[in-house]
This record gives structure tokens, sequence and C-alpha cells, in this order.
């Protein structure tokens, strides 16, 4: 097994922290942000039971000798049926059963003449096993026995006598319920240990991943210290709950630079409770290109009613930042010649899915004074228009950020191991102008889960 625990630990951890050289936006050096995520881990206990099953061999137990034990005249071998199979308790303990098949044969007689007879029954040996997860990674088992019962009960047929031999195999077993506890506790301490697991994942991470192909958006995650919950035990698996706590970086354009490879993995920490949802920051990108666009698809070659029957023709427009603000440069024609400047500080609208305008401020640039007498009544009549009708709408971008999330958080990182990532909520809570276009910062809540299948321990 591989990339076990923290592979998925640290696959979309936390939030935004940096964006430098973007290509679109312009050069933003966001500080790290600390960060945490937690993600809900489900270990089937037929996985456990699988790396019981492959340690322990078919023949168990074997009395080949006639004459030890006291010259009892007995032999008797114990064989697995089938699969050892494991439960789930209430009190973070596995319950274990283990089905058997015992041959026994028996000799009676005196002076060294005997008659032997054998015959073949099942049993079923039950067991405790108190599971703990330790914080350098191992796991400790403290088994104990439950007894058995007997499927047949074991009688030797002499024809005219019938001998019971449960004493003779109880002792055996109780033996062997002792010996198997020691084995199973031995095997779980030397399988079940991730810590080089913990190493290959928490490396994994050094190479930044791409979270949106369309925006060129990449995440960088750095994590600094896991917290794990108790172990919960149900019939069928076992669950607990990893809270990790990063750094994390978001970068838009060329991918960024790896991390340096660690060496070690800390110890976990054990907590309490963790939360269930972490927030995600990435980014949209909109070029004023593209921003201009808009607004030329909504005004271009469009007249509006002015004062007295005349009309305003907009014969070009363009979008840019100008003093921080976004600017709209509206060339006019016919009743106003000139240029207006129409700015204001972009905030999302979330009942509109759009980036809009507010604070609004405008500039007429024209060569006709009587236009400048003009210009109260032609600033609210293109400065309403403005802030009514124009807007960058998002919904796009956001609903193609939350399938581009979803896809890179669900994803199958090894055999046995597979990640599933759901976004519950997502909107852009900054609006952010650079040199280049306008930056959205998308607040994004999400859901990690790691199930567990198919393990090679």
């Amino acid at each position: 097994m591989r990339n076990f625990l923290l592979l998925a630990f640290f696959t979309l951890m936390a939030k935004v922290s940096s964006q430098q050289s973007a290509t679109v936006v312009g050069n933003y050096d966001f500080p790290k942000i600390k960060s945490s995520v937690t993600m809900p881990v489900k270990i089937p206990l037929a996985e456990i039971a699988n790396v019981i099953n492959a340690n322990v061999p078919q023949l168990i137990f074997s009395d080949d000798s006639y004459t030890d034990n006291n010259n009892d005249q007995f032999k008797v071998k114990v064989w697995k049926t089938r699969p050892v199979r494991l439960v789930g308790g209430t009190k973070q303990n596995l319950l274990i059963e283990v089905p058997l098949k015992i041959w026994a044969e028996k000799g009676i007689g005196t002076l060294g003449m005997y008659t032997y007879q054998d015959t073949t029954f099942e049993a079923v040996l039950y067991f405790n096993s108190q599971l703990t997860l330790n914080n350098n990674w191992t796991v400790t088992t403290k088994t104990s026995p439950m007894g058995f019962k007997w499927v047949t009960k074991p009688v030797l047929d002499f024809g005219k006598i019938q001998v019971p031999i449960s004493g003779l195999i109880e002792s055996s077993l109780a033996k062997q319920q002792s010996d198997f506890c020691n084995t199973i506790d031995a095997m779980m301490l030397k399988q079940l240990n991730f810590q080089p697991y913990a190493l290959m994942a928490w490396n994994q991470f050094s190479e930044p991943f791409s979270i949106s192909d369309q925006f060129s958006t990449w995440l960088k995650i750095s994590p600094q210290k896991i917290n794990i919950s108790p172990l919960v035990f149900y019939g069928n698996q076992i669950e607990v709950n990893i809270g990790v706590d990063t750094y994390s970086e978001t970068f838009t354009g060329a991918k960024p630079a790896s991390s340096p490879i660690v060496k070690t993995v800390p110890d976990f920490s054990s907590v309490a409770v963790l939360p269930q949802r972490f927030l995600l920051q990435t980014t949209a990108n909109v070029p004023y290109a593209e921003a201009t666009k808009i607004a030329e698809n909504m005004f271009l070659n469009k007249s509006f009613d002015f004062r007295g029957g005349s009309k305003i023709k907009v014969s070009g427009i363009k979008v840019y930042e100008e003093k921080e603000r976004l600017t709209i440069e509206v060339k006019c024609e016919d009743a106003v010649q000139g240029t207006a400047f129409i700015s204001g500080i972009p905030v999302y609208d979330s009942s509109k899915r759009s980036i809009v305008l507010t604070d609004t401020k405008f500039r007429l640039k024209t060569k006709n004074i009587l236009h400048k007498t003009a210009t109260l009544l032609f600033q609210g009549k293109i400065v309403r228009m403005i802030e009514e009708e124009y807007g960058i709408p998002m919904a796009a971008l956001e609903d193609s950020s939350r399938v581009s999330i979803e896809q890179n958080l669900s994803k199958t990182y090894y055999k046995g191991l597979k990640m599933q990532g759901k976004v519950f909520d997502l909107k852009p809570s900054n609006i952010l102008l650079g040199s280049g276009g306008i930056t959205a910062v998308i607040d994004t809540e999400a859901q990690l889960k790691l199930l567990v299948q198919g393990l090679q321990f």
C-alpha cells in the first residue's frame, strides 16, 4: 500500500496564499495563509481482514505424535476453513471470528496394542482486539480470546463405544487461541505501519497541481501539522477524521516550482473533534480585453434617448484599470460628442452573479461647451445605464471552477486509494484589479472523503 492516510490529507487543503507573476492580472504577492482541512477516512474492515488472512496459514496447528503429552495417543491438525471475519465493536475494538476445521485421531488400548479412529469436525474461535493508532503512524492491537463454539461435536466412533474428545481438543484450542492473539498483535504492528507511506504522501504534494486548466490556476500545498480524531468503529468499517494544518498557495500562469523533498514526517496530534468541511480559495481571471468585449456586446453602436428626442450613440467603448478603479471609457456621437469616463469599485453581486460597479464616478471630455452644460443630464443617464446593465457575468466561471475543483478532488491516486471531493458552495469574495485584467478570489466550501479498498500491505 502506498500513499495511504496522508496522500489524500494533503490533496486540496485550504486557502489561497500567494499569487505571483500572474500573466493575466499582473503581479500580486499574497502572503501565505495558514489554514486547515478535515477529511473523513473510511477503512473497510475487510481490508484489515485481508491483512490477517494473508499472514495466517491455512494449517494453523499440527500435532503429529502419538507419544507426546505423556503418551496421549492423540494426533490433531487444525485448518482455517474460511477467511477470518472482522466486525467493528462499540469501544474502539474489533471482534474477530476464525472458522476452523479440526482433524483428530485417537488410539484406545493397552500394552502397546491400540485401535485408532479419526474424525473431522468444525469450530469457531472468537477474539476481541483493541486497536490503537499511535501518533508515530503505527497500529497497536491488544487481542484477547473470547472462547469458541462447536459447529459439530468432536466424538470418536469405535462402534459400540462413543468416545468424546472435547476435553483433549479444548485444551489444544485454548493454547491455540493464546498463540493466535500474539500472532495477530505482532502481525498488525509489523504490517500496519504507515510511516513510510505518510512520507510518500507528504512528498507527493511537493509538486504543485492544476485545479483549473481554463484559468491556468495551480495549487501548492505545504502541510505543517496533522491532527486526528478518535477512531470510530462500525459493523463493516473504521472511520477517522484527519485534520491537516497547512500553508497553501495559489498561482496563475506558469506552473510554480516544486517544494523541497522532506525526509521525515511529524507525528500527529490527537484531538476530540474536527470540522467536516474546509474552505479553499481559488481565482478566476477576466482579461480587460474580455471585459471590453462584454461591454461592446451590450452598448457598441447602440443609441439611447437623451433629451427632447435627441439621441446619443456609443461609437466606441473600452474597459481598463485606472487608479485602482475599473474604468469604462465611452466614445459618444450625435447629441453629445466626446468621451465619457465612468469608473467605480468592482464588487460581486450575488443576485446577478456578476461583477458590477459601485461608488461610480463620471467625467466627460468634450470640446463642445454646450455639451459641457448638459453634463449633469448626460451623467445621470449613462451612469444609470452602466450601473443597471453592465456587469461581468461570473456564473459560467463559477460553474466551470466548481467542475474543475471537483474533478481534481476526485481521483484514484493509487490502487486501492480513491478520493472523492464535493463542492457545497462557491462564490467570489473579493475582486482585484491588475494591469492586465480582473481577478475574482473565489471562496469554495468543500469536503473530501478518502475511500480505501483493495490495498496491498
